[in-house]
């Protein structure tokens, strides 16, 4: 959002909801050609939705070109994941597009979506685990969407239970078990910089139910009497 020639309003201006929508909108579009991970895209989102000012919009798409159009030259995206009696993580920048299939046997792999470019803000995860399975990382603001069958396994999720902000990419996920299962962490902006290890627990501590500690006996003031 840059503000056209021979303008004379401030950047102190103050925004209005429409173009704080307006601005999120922008930033879906270049998201979804490639132009920000599914992470930055939530950060900034974030950022819009809450900024006060033109300018402090105007900085969330200073380093984007006017239009979303697709670049010329793009990352190949991933198509198949598979892990046997073994795994793998997949972090940094990866592309996704359409449908992507993730095989585990007997191991599993740790798939980090928070630095993923999602084609047109939408992918859909087969998942496929026979005495095995992945562990899924998304932001905890994106709609996920959780479907499939399971025989002696089951799925788990972890996280913020909290309804998608309107407009957010979308990850569907078939899962398909036997003897085995998957697990997908939903996790808050506090978890950047965090090991997968690390972000996975702090998931796993979100809206759990806290225990009351076990009141104390009182101390036994009488003495005990003798045979």
């Amino acid at each position: 959002m840059h503000e056209p020639q021979g303008s004379h309003e401030p950047a102190e201006m103050r925004a209005s909801d429409q173009e704080r929508d307006k601005a999120a909108t922008q930033l879906g579009e270049h998201a979804a050609v490639g132009r920000l991970t599914l992470d930055e895209l939530e950060e900034r989102v974030s950022r819009a939705l809450v900024a006060k000012t033109r300018g402090e919009l105007e900085a969330l798409t200073r380093d984007l070109p006017g239009q979303a159009d697709i670049p010329g030259v793009r990352r190949n995206a991933v198509r198949w994941m598979v892990a046997v009696m073994g795994g793998s993580r997949r972090r940094g920048r990866f592309r996704l597009h359409g449908a992507v299939n993730v095989v585990a046997i007997m191991g599993g792999d740790d798939i980090d979506l928070r630095d993923a470019e999602l084609d047109g803000g939408e992918v859909t995860l087969n998942l496929i685990a026979i005495m095995g399975g992945s562990n899924i990382y998304v932001p905890d603001s994106v709609d996920v969407e959780v479907s499939g069958f399971s025989l002696m396994g089951g799925d788990n999720e972890c996280g913020a239970q909290q309804p998608p902000r309107p407009g957010a990419p979308v990850v569907h996920i078939r899962s398909y078990n036997l003897i085995g299962g998957n697990n997908i962490y939903r996790l808050p902006p506090t978890a950047r910089g965090l090991s997968l290890k690390q972000a996975a627990q702090l998931a796993k501590t979100i809206n759990r139910p806290e225990i009351s500690p076990r009141p104390s006996r009182p101390p036994n003031s009488g003495h005990r009497r003798s045979p």
